[in-house]
This record gives structure tokens, sequence and C-alpha cells, in this order.
């Protein structure tokens, strides 16, 4: 039976754009997912080829401010483009010098703490600002066990808002900007429609 549904996966494999998990749940049912939750055995049964992960609508990334600078944090910390620049709109619009009441600031809207705790030296350099950005992000799909849902909910309230939850907070904001984000996610990757 497994042969007969790894077979299965593997046809659809050519339109795949995300790693799928196989596990074996509690009844001894097959479950498939694209998120590797704690707890659970997994074997990968697909991989998201690398030039799908990082440039799967190309066009719509690279002509984007600051490409090259989120280029290079994207691939120094290991996390998609397309996400990196769907933050960046959502937080500041791709304005370097935007500042929020709260305290965040840059392109990438960090708090003096997360930048601190980055190793961010000046909030305001567009390279520096979205380096430590990116570096936060990944810290926040490892907690969350690269589930971007929860990440992104976690980089707009928090981490602990996120875990106290187990789900996105129901803080308006959040509840705005979750959805926001992952629609701009879904469309530099070609997945949604422009």
């Amino acid at each position: 039976m497994r042969a007969i549904i790894l077979s299965l996966i593997w046809l659809a494999a050519a339109d795949a754009t995300a790693d799928v998990y196989i596990s074996i749940d509690a009844k001894g049912g097959y479950v498939l997912s694209n998120v590797h939750r704690p707890g659970r055995h997994y074997e990968r049964v697909i991989s998201e080829p690398v030039a799908q992960a990082g440039a799967a609508n190309a066009q719509l990334i690279t002509g984007r401010p600051y490409a090259d600078v989120v280029a290079a944090a994207a691939l120094a910390h290991n996390v998609p483009q397309a996400l990196l620049h769907a933050l960046i709109k959502a937080e500041s619009g791709y304005n370097p010098k935007a500042r929020s009441p709260a305290g965040a600031v840059g392109l990438m809207q960090l708090m003096p703490d997360t930048a601190r705790e980055m190793g961010v030296q000046d909030r305001l350099d567009p390279q520096d600002n979205v380096q430590g950005g990116a570096r936060y992000l990944k810290r926040m799909l490892k907690l969350f066990d690269n589930d971007i849902t929860l990440a992104v909910a976690a980089y707009n309230a928090g981490p602990d808002a996120v875990m106290r939850r187990g789900a996105v907070p129901p803080y308006a904001e959040t509840q705005r900007y979750v959805p926001s984000v992952l629609r701009e996610y879904r469309k530099l990757q070609g997945l949604a429609e422009n």
C-alpha cells in the first residue's frame, strides 16, 4: 500500500512547490503534510527544488526595491526571498526610514530589543535591517516548525502571543497582517493572481 501512495505522490511531484512529509497516525493511516510538526516521525517524500524555492517567479522578485539586499539576506539565513519581500511590503512599504509609533524602524520594522538581539548596528541601514529581519524570521520559522502562518504571526505579534494560543492571536492588527503577508507571498511565488 505504501508503494502505491508513494507512486501517487511522485506523480504529483512535478507540480509540487513545497516539501511534503509522510507519517503514520495512531490508527495506521498515512498523513501527508507540508509542515513538520513536533512529536511525529516524518519521512520527506518530496523536496522542494531549490530553483523553485528561491525563484518561483523571479521577475516579480527581482523587480522589487532592495532586491539584491533581500536576496543576500535570504541566502544567508535560508529563508524565502518572496517571504522577506512580503514582510517588507507589509511592514514598511519599502520605506527604509519608516518608523512606527511603537518604536519599530526600517524596512523590516525592527524594535530596538529585537535589533540588538539580532546583531543589528544601524536599524535604518537597509542591509543591516534586512539581515536582522531575516535572522529573526528564521528564528520564528524554527520556533514554529516552519509553519509560515505562525512564523508570520509571531513576527507581528511576538512569539509568546502565538505560543500561548498555538494559533494566530486574536489581535485585529495581526488578523489583518497575516493574510495580507501570505497573499503577497503567494503572489510572489506565482501561486496567486497579481
